[in-house]
């Protein structure tokens, strides 16, 4: 049975109640915060603003230096014209008390930090005036002085890392087909300025992704000298493997990644790419582990199976290589993203890795690997939180370690011996904290003063369980003045994902407490498809995209109303975004208990949506086959396939807000505009709002706070 007595008492409750298998608990940390804003008392509160939320300073992931004396992380202060907003890299020493300061003093930001293995310099990428491109600069962070560039890359440079001994630096940047150097770079580049016609030409899919019509350009493998003026070399083009029609890696918004780490010798870069990108229309991807000398020449490929990995790192003795693997199962739609390991070196393709959290559930999010060599740290999602935990390297019995009793670590890194990431609850906003003390300790506090100025509460948890007998979690978040002796309308926020989690943190596209603020009760409900409950709760939403998951949320209303007596069960209220939109879409064709409905980004045909966003095999995997073999999910299970439940008084009369990113190529507009006209034909209430200059969220400060309002508008006119 799982030991769950030292636990603080509402993680106890989460772990006992779901059964997480081989987790041993040590340590309580809930009331060992350090002022936080759910304890610093401030008399004055007011109700969340949008400004609250939008200018809040954001916090990026520390970085500690190897020595484990220092962390470096960024910090945004926020505007609302983007041309305003500032992101600079701060310092905090981690041996003792002292404030952080700024290290950087640049509009642009910085991102990709990475210390020189003596703790003295770091470098980044930036993109400061002159550069078209982000380029790796230097700054000497024990001798001081301005950050110099490194690279002048007409397509620059991306994740640049120090080698072992400080003398070299690996980063990733592209070639266009056919450059063999910087010179024949620049050369195809001008003249694709220069050039006539606009036309866009793809022979492999997909041609675009998330906001982004993708090009041509080709992921290379660089290494130069830690110098000045130093000319990359381009360690990676010749290889049979970048001559392969799938190779490539991961897309991001810079282009393709490739995760590339230096061998403990320093003579190696070992890295993980992809074979068949060339076959995503049809297949998964695969992600190997490949090795290659530093000087260039072919590629060994280390590993040769169906698993993805990703997160590589050596362990402190350098002879263990730590990373995250997926093992795809054939027919499935979610695998967990389990710790592995392998010895190093890696004999052969066929080796074959060590999991280490074969015995958990759950899907690890992040690992560190502290310089003592003792345990792997890491975090994972469950049921609304995620904290820490610790395994040996063998393997074995997981450890819970000293984390608060709410919220979420959102990132971790380990320098010597230090281990620090970033904490965040609803009501507290990121900040940095150290986790290698009998107690979390927070190192920074950009936000407490104004987090302890708002009148908020944490949210409530409670669980259910279906008629079908699934443990389903939730969250209850309460508006500002809050009395138990009053009645409030309800307000289903739905997730996107499906394989995703509501979690205890600050969130800005949809923040529990700006959506709770006119006086609503905001349910935040993890139906079947959620990850954070184990590998086969994720995978019940296959062959029942929509309609299982809109009955638990129907259900999660229900048991909210009969559980909280200040619930009026009479004004009800739902809405989401993404494949929470979809579900939004899902109930307002298929029920009239709710009041209004939100839809953002929300697909409104199956079919449709298979032929015109940026993934179609998993789409494929999840109905159970190709839109033209006669399933009937891709018809049953389609919102606008509904719409004759408007005239047997079912569905499609519930007025509905609509509102979509012109850019999102995830759920393309094709989706809000076939659902505005569904309405239209229908008769039925119904407002479009677009964003012309929006992708699949809406990011720019001033759209943010019209979608705000327009939501609260919306609700409003049908709650109050």
């Amino acid at each position: 049975m799982t030991s769950t007595r030292l636990l603080p008492p509402l993680t106890a409750l989460l772990l006992a109640t779901a059964g997480l298998g081989a987790v041993h608990a040590v340590h309580a940390a809930d009331a060992t915060l350090p002022a936080t804003a759910s304890t610093a008392g401030i008399a004055a509160k007011h109700a969340i603003t949008h400004e609250d939320v939008w200018l809040m300073k954001r916090v990026g992931a520390p970085v500690p230096s190897p020595d484990g004396k220092w962390a470096v992380f960024a910090v945004t202060d926020t505007a609302y014209d983007s041309k305003e907003q500032w992101s600079d890299l701060w310092i905090k020493s981690l041996t003792d008390d002292s404030a952080p300061r700024r290290l950087t003093f640049s509009k642009g930001g910085e991102s990709a930090l990475n210390w020189s293995p003596d703790s003295k310099q770091l470098i980044f990428i930036a993109k400061r005036d002159g550069d078209e491109a982000g380029q790796i600069y230097r700054i000497d962070v024990a001798g001081g002085g301005e950050a110099q560039r490194l690279t002048t890359l007409t397509l620059g440079a991306r994740s640049p890392k120090f080698s072992p001994d400080g003398k070299q630096i690996l980063f990733v940047s592209d070639l266009f087909p056919g450059n063999t150097d910087e010179e024949s770079v620049k050369k195809t580049a001008k003249e694709r300025k220069d050039r006539k016609y606009s036309a866009r030409a793809y022979e492999s899919f997909p041609p675009r992704f998330f906001d982004k019509w993708l090009d041509d350009k080709l992921v290379r493998l660089f290494v130069m000298d830690a110098q000045i003026g130093a000319t990359p070399r381009d360690i990676l083009s010749g290889s049979k493997l970048a001559a392969m029609p799938g190779f490539g890696g991961g897309q991001g918004d810079e282009g393709q990644s490739l995760d590339a780490i230096w061998a403990p010798d320093g003579k190696t870069v070992v890295f993980s790419a992809s074979t068949n990108r060339d076959q995503l229309a049809r297949a998964s991807a695969y992600t190997q582990i490949f090795s290659l000398p530093a000087t260039g020449g072919e590629a060994t490929q280390l590993t040769a199976d169906k698993h993805s990995y990703s997160s590589l790192k050596f362990a402190p003795d350098g002879k263990t290589l730590l990373c995250l693997t997926q093992a795809e199962t054939e027919g499935k739609v979610y695998d967990l993203d389990r710790l592995a390991s392998f010895a190093w070196p890696i004999n052969g393709a066929s080796a074959q890795p060590t999991i280490l959290t074969a015995a958990l559930d759950r899907s690890v999010s992040r690992f560190a690997l502290p310089s003592d060599g003792k345990r792997i740290y890491f975090t994972f999602e469950h049921a609304g939180l995620e904290q820490l935990h610790s395994i040996s390297y063998a393997g074995g019995e997981v450890k819970a370690e000293p984390s608060a009793a709410t919220g979420s670590i959102n990132s971790l890194n380990a320098g010597g011996t230090a281990l620090v990431g970033v904490w965040e609850s609803a009501i507290n906003p990121p900040e940095v904290f150290a986790f290698n003390g009998k107690q979390p300790k927070r190192l920074t506090s950009f936000n407490v003063e104004k987090a302890a100025s708002i009148d908020w509460q944490a949210p409530e948890h409670f669980w259910f369980k279906t008629p079908d007998g699934r443990q389903i979690h939730n969250m209850i978040v309460k508006p500002a003045n809050f009395d138990p002796s009053k009645k409030y309308p309800l307000f289903a926020v739905i997730h996107g994902g499906a394989a995703n989690m509501w979690r205890d943190q600050f969130v800005l596209r949809w923040n529990y407490h700006l959506l709770a603020k006119p006086g609503y009760i905001v349910l935040l409900t993890d139906y079947k498809g959620s990850t954070g409950y184990g590998e086969e709760f994720a995978r019940s939403i296959q062959f029942d995209p929509l309609k299982g998951p809109g009955d638990e949320i129907n259900q999660a209303v229900d048991e909210a109303i009969k559980k909280y007596s200040y619930i009026d069960g009479s004004k009800l209220a739902a809405g989401g975004a993404s494949y929470g939109g979809h579900l939004a879409n899902w109930l307002q064709a298929t029920t009239t208990r709710y009041k209004a409905i939100v839809s953002h980004a929300g697909e409104m045909d199956l079919v449709m949506q298979w032929g015109t966003s940026d993934s179609v095999y998993g789409r494929e995997v999840n109905s159970g086959g190709p839109v033209w073999g006669n399933l009937p999910v891709w018809r049953e299970q389609s919102p606008i396939m509904q719409a004759g439940n408007h005239e047997k008084g079912t569905g499609f009369k519930t007025p509905i807000l609509i509102t979509v990113g012109e850019l999102d190529y995830r759920v393309p507009v094709n989706n809000a505009l076939m659902n505005f006209a569904a309405q239209q034909r229908l008769n039925t209430p119904s407002k479009l709002v677009v964003f012309p200059d929006e992708n699949h969220w809406v990011l720019k400060g001033e759209n943010s706070r019209y979608f705000y309002n327009e939501v609260h508008g919306w609700l409003a006119k049908y709650l109050k």
